[in-house]
């Protein structure tokens, strides 16, 4: 009776919704993954999400492949914490989503399920991939500007970075994405701007990229 509701429900959400069971096979499909993904329900149900969607993290490792679930599905308290997958679509595109993954336990007459929530990331993926390749050009331009002696003088901000500013940048600097950061740090995504609105306040930038290259050229980083 609550796995029915459960699956009614998840059929008039917005987000693409779908169950996979402990074998790692989808057992429901809503519209919206139709939409988002391609495929019909009738084509994914009782087929492996990994052979459906070939999900890969950002470091090229299997993602939602049948061994995640039978991992998850004996835990008696186990949070699993939104991750950013690339998977393929049913015209063989890859994009990128956002991954939730609630449990739901059915009891004794019905097996463990695994609810997720899809949403479609990859053009903010495109832009964060932009950005690390321009903070790498900024760190090449900041070097040769330190070494051949008449670079530019490095002024000093108008008021001094907290630690945790000075970490933020600096994890930007290194490629990371603005959820890695705050999942590092244990903050929200909010504190995250605040912290970030804080720095280019006091070092009078006005984006993230400018703040980061300030803060290179300034040596605060």
């Amino acid at each position: 009776m609550l796995q029915r509701e459960l699956l009614e429900f998840l059929e008039e959400t917005a987000d693409a919704a779908f169950c996979v069971n402990q074998q790692g096979e989808i057992c429901s499909w809503n519209v919206a993954a139709k939409e988002l993904f391609g495929h019909t329900g009738a084509e994914v149900i009782g087929k492996s999400l990994y052979t459906v969607l070939q999900g890969r993290g950002a470091l090229g490792t299997k993602v939602c492949a049948c061994d995640f679930y039978a991992r998850h599905a004996t835990a008696e308290h186990c949070k699993i914490p939104n991750f950013d997958v690339e998977v393929t679509d049913r015209s063989g595109h890859r994009m990128w989503v956002d991954l939730s993954t609630l449990m739901f336990k059915g009891g004794r007459t019905h097996p463990r399920l695994f609810v997720h929530l899809a949403r479609d990331i990859t053009k903010r993926k495109h832009q964060e991939q932009l950005l690390h390749s321009m903070l790498q050009i900024s760190k090449r331009i900041v070097a040769m500007s330190d070494g051949n002696g008449n670079g530019i003088a490095r002024p000093a901000p108008v008021l001094p970075l907290s630690e945790q500013e000075q970490g933020i940048l600096r994890l930007f600097s290194e490629g990371k994405n603005s959820a890695e950061i705050a999942g590092n740090l244990g903050i929200t995504l909010q504190t995250l701007r605040n912290h970030l609105h804080h720095a280019n306040e006091k070092l009078g930038t006005h984006s993230r990229l400018e703040a980061v290259t300030h803060a290179m050229r300034r040596r605060l980083i």
